[in-house]
């Protein structure tokens, strides 16, 4: 369970760039889905940095 709460902040990251990936393959560029996708790396980002220091 600890390798999975530590590696949730990748799987966030993970997630923001498969949200990334979406308009550049349907090749319509949406702010809302740009602006989404970042948001959830930044917060992917953020709980990789907090959960490696609470729990490893």
């Amino acid at each position: 369970m600890n390798a999975l709460i530590k590696n949730l902040g990748v799987i966030i990251l993970l997630i923001g760039v498969a949200i990334l990936a979406i308009p550049a393959i349907t090749n319509s560029m949406s702010n809302a889905l740009l602006v989404a996708g970042l948001v959830v790396i930044i917060i992917g980002y953020l709980c990789h940095i907090f959960l490696n220091k609470k729990v490893g």
